[in-house]
């Protein structure tokens, strides 16, 4: 039987590596790639080796993935495309149009297909928001103590509720949702690790936060079993263990600015305006409150478990980058005019 994946978001670098690990696959026959820009190794860049896959350049919020889908006889959908950032142009309208309306018109598509059997969709554990109500293990049932009310995590809750009526119109399409913790490894770059990049680290005072991280290798490994094995049903992804703030910025040997919770946010708003780091207010929450998932319906549904907890995969991370050095001069300039108000 003729095996053809369609990979979503392969410019940015998970995606890339699951495109990759997908196209190694020899029970797959084609892995077709699709996004709005091409891949680093196709530009030229460097980047993933991407071997037999074939780039597309896509929009999702068009009618273009219809043809894809149709013309290559797709049955197996990675949905990468969620972004966690506004991007430098556009901003967040285009941010959400991406996201929630390209989701949209991509399960649109699979619904009208004949050929489609299983879908993957990348989601986040965000969607359960951070707040001084929640658990002290999400569950993947469990509701947020503060549904997420704006950004990426309420991205990611629109996105949920759309596959979930996919899932309701298509019983006969295996799908599956995966909410990852923030990924973590030597070539993640996302508004996290920037954060554990500054030499002095600003945290909110009287927080110390439990956090869990999942190294950019098991997230691969989980999205390419999912791809390639019929696992229906939302699952938490995450890596053992929990680590506080305090033990990262320790272990990293930074240090430790503790603030007032209104001067971080100051702080995180001067930050993000001037593109040092991306202080987004559901990361300003996580620096409160912190989320901690439950793993074990992941574990019992693929009969595997992480390769690195949580804390292996900081330490990882931290091997790969240099965080030698003083305070960059743009960034100390942003602490003193936040002190001064």
């Amino acid at each position: 039987m003729t095996h053809i994946v369609l990979v979503t978001g392969v410019s940015r670098h998970i995606g890339a590596r699951v495109a990759s690990a997908l196209a190694d696959d020899p029970g797959i026959d084609r892995v077709i790639g699709v996004d709005t820009v091409p891949p680093p190794s196709l530009s030229g860049d460097g980047g993933v080796p991407l071997g037999r896959m074939e780039f597309v350049r896509v929009d999702l919020r068009g009618p273009d993935i219809s043809r894809v889908i149709a013309d290559a006889d797709i049955d197996t959908v990675v949905h990468m495309s969620l972004v966690s950032a506004p991007p430098r142009s556009g901003g967040r309208m285009l941010m959400k149009e991406h996201n929630v309306i390209g989701t949209m018109q991509l399960l649109g598509a699979c619904q009208r297909s004949a050929t489609v059997r299983r879908v993957v969709v990348r989601s986040t554990t965000a969607v359960y928001g951070s707040s001084p109500r929640d658990p002290a293990v999400f569950t993947e049932d469990a509701e947020p103590g503060e549904p997420p009310g704006r950004g990426y995590a309420k991205d990611a809750s629109e996105v949920e509720g759309y596959v979930r009526g996919f899932a309701r119109r298509r019983g006969d399409v295996a799908v599956s949702t995966l909410r990852f913790a923030n990924f973590m490894g030597p070539g993640v770059d996302s508004p996290l690790t920037r954060y554990f990049t500054q030499p002095l680290l600003p945290t909110v005072l009287g927080f110390d936060p439990r956090l869990q991280f999942v190294h950019e290798d098991d997230a691969v490994e989980v999205l390419r079993r999912t791809a390639t094995n019929d696992h229906p049903g939302t699952f938490n992804v995450a890596g053992d263990g929990v680590l506080l703030l305090s033990q990262c910025a320790h272990r990293a040997g930074l240090l430790p600015l503790p603030v007032p919770s209104p001067l971080f946010r100051l702080v995180g708003e001067a930050a993000r305006g001037a593109r040092l780091v991306d202080f987004s207010p559901e990361q300003l929450r996580l620096m409160c409150h912190g989320r901690v998932v439950d793993t074990a319906p992941l574990a019992a549904a693929l009969g595997w478990r992480p390769k690195f907890s949580t804390a292996a995969a900081f330490e990882d991370f931290l091997r790969a980058r240099d965080l030698a050095g003083g305070l960059p001069a743009a960034l100390l300039e942003v602490f003193s005019r936040a002190v001064k108000r």
